[in-house]
């Protein structure tokens, strides 16, 4: 039996004990109102719920005397084989083994489906992420980001969304005119300008241009700059797509922050007169303003520049708009620790543009990432870059490492517990785990042990019963981590349950000892196994990490 189940079963209660003390007056909750909990203590029976506590001054009665009513009628649900009242109104609830153990067989039928759920499932997300500069490669926080921002999307997918990865290629402004001047620079022997680029990529860069135009040289330096930032940025753009993909990380869209400004009138012309239309823009000492005040923002926004030039803040307004014009009613940033004064920024640009800043836009923040121990890139010479950290920890490490933790807390990476194959190590951990359930299925297979028998009341272990409590609890701890965009809620789940699988494992056997018979106990345990094998499988599919069969 579910907690959605269980949820279903308590509202009917309710609704009968409402009905009988006040028929004129509807009880007017939902399953959704009602909380089902796995109980800290697993002494105190397999779900709990606050359920009287809530509802009972709707219903004009003593919590605990309600609570009362409501264990009374509910130990008569099909499937519960206890409830009992504690404190001041919780209800404790103890299921039928057979109820509890039922579960296995749903997983392993359901195998890949499993923990998906439609709690997102009119939503149409557009998730942008990393988007680094095109003028080097990424750096650890980027990395941090690119871990993250893919967790996210995979939740929001598994929850019924409708998602896509979005890169905003910053291609135009000031620092690509830098980014090609930094070349230029290398090309000729002499010093990065201020504010350039240096490093060993540059000078490869440098050597790339030049053999697809061997005469860039002989050109005015200014055309050298243009031409040489041209050919270079694509190369650069490239780089960037293959760390990400060896990341496991792939976008849906790559969009060019210099479509913007093509056309006449161009994306950011008709953005000025969107915004105009919502009677938000106005125009002082010869620029053009945006009211951003009006939504929370500290300081108005200039749009325009009194010379005509538009501001960084007008691509950012016609990108918002572009989004929502592709059909993407919620627009997830994720942003650097650097970045706080966008989020009031980007939400009033959301309000000006007529959508509501608290549902049509959020902003995320992440912290820095600090690594014990690494050094600074060979070829780049100030950034941890994130090629040497995946061949240094792992792709696998490195992910789970990044989305285990909140992404608005510090992060300090120990790389040598990472590379460790013991249990301190959380990814090894999880993993070996899942492992475990491959080589017990193995060995049950040798043993002549199959899933022909499945008699779920037979899972009546205490580990069992932990166990499969904690199976239950996947789907919901899914959305929880979906809405609120934190892979490591499952990151957390995770290690949870591979440290039930592995007391388990100590208690029961799925194979039997030396001559004894096969039992239905062990073909029963062998579906209890394998189902926990699928859910660490799903789990850490949704965080981008593999789950080897051996280890």
């Amino acid at each position: 039996m579910s907690p959605d189940a269980l949820a279903s079963a308590l509202l009917d209660v309710l609704t009968a004990i409402a009905e009988r003390r006040r028929p004129d007056q509807p009880l007017g909750i939902e399953t959704g109102d009602i909380t089902v909990e796995r109980p800290k203590n697993r002494d105190h029976g397999d779900w709990s719920t606050n359920a009287a506590m809530k509802f009972a001054k709707r219903l004009g009665q003593n919590p605990r005397e309600l609570a009362q009513e409501i264990a009374d009628r509910l130990v008569e649900t099909d499937g519960v084989a206890s409830v009992e009242v504690a404190g001041p109104g919780f209800i404790n609830i103890r299921l039928e083994a057979a109820a509890a153990g039922a579960l296995a067989k749903t997983i392993v039928d359901a195998g890949e489906a499993y923990g998906r759920n439609d709690s997102q499932a009119r939503a149409t997300v557009d998730v942008e992420f990393v988007s680094a500069n095109p003028v080097g490669p990424l750096h650890i926080a980027h990395t941090r980001w690119a871990a993250l921002g893919d967790a996210i999307a995979r939740l929001l997918e598994a929850s019924g969304a409708k998602v896509a990865r979005e890169y905003y290629i910053n291609d135009a402004g000031a620092q690509m005119d830098r980014f090609g001047a930094s070349i230029v620079a290398s090309l000729h022997g002499e010093e990065k300008p201020e504010g350039g680029y240096a490093g060993a990529y540059i000078d490869a860069l440098g050597q790339t241009v030049l053999a697809e135009r061997p005469d860039l040289l002989d050109l005015p330096r200014d055309e050298q700059i243009v031409l040489a930032r041209d050919l270079a940025y694509p190369h650069q753009l490239d780089e960037i797509k293959a760390s990400l993909a060896a990341f496991n990380v792939d976008f849906d869209v790559w969009f060019s922050e210099r479509t913007l400004h093509e056309g006449d009138p161009s994306l950011i012309d008709r953005a000025v007169e969107r915004l105009r239309e919502q009677g938000y823009v106005y125009e002082s000492d010869d620029a053009i303003w945006v009211r951003t005040t009006a939504f929370g923002d500290d300081k108005d926004r200039v749009i325009r520049r009194g010379n005509g030039v538009y501001t960084y803040f007008a691509a950012d307004a016609a990108y918002y708009l572009d989004k929502g014009d592709r059909g993407w009613e919620k627009k997830i940033y994720l942003l650097g620790a650097d970045h706080h004064g966008y989020v009031h920024r980007l939400k009033a640009l959301a309000g000006a543009a007529g959508d509501d800043p608290e549902k049509n836009i959020e902003v995320l923040i992440g912290q820095m990432v600090s690594i014990n121990g690494a050094r600074l890139s060979k070829r780049a010479g100030n950034i941890i870059e994130m090629d040497d950290i995946i061949e240094w920890i792992g792709t696998d490490a490195l992910r789970y490492s990044l989305e285990r933790s909140p992404a608005d807390s510090p992060l300090d990476l120990d790389p040598e517990l990472l590379r460790k194959r013991t249990n301190d190590n959380p990814v090894f951990y999880v993993q070996y785990a899942h492992a475990r359930t491959h080589n017990v299925a193995r060995n049950a297979a040798d043993a002549g042990v199959t899933r022909d028998a499945f008699q779920p009341e037979l899972l009546d272990h205490e580990t069992e019963a932990a166990l499969l409590g904690a199976l239950q609890e996947f789907p919901r701890i899914v959305a929880f981590a979906a809405a609120q965009r934190e892979p490591h809620r499952v990151a957390r789940y995770l290690e949870e349950l591979a440290g039930l699988y592995h007391r388990w494992y100590d208690s029961c056997r799925v194979t039997p000892r030396g001559d004894d018979q096969i039992e239905p106990v062990h073909g029963t345990r062998l579906w209890l196994n394998d189902a926990t094998g699928q859910v660490l499988r799903n789990g850490l599919t949704l965080l981008g990490v593999s789950a080897p069969e051996r280890m």
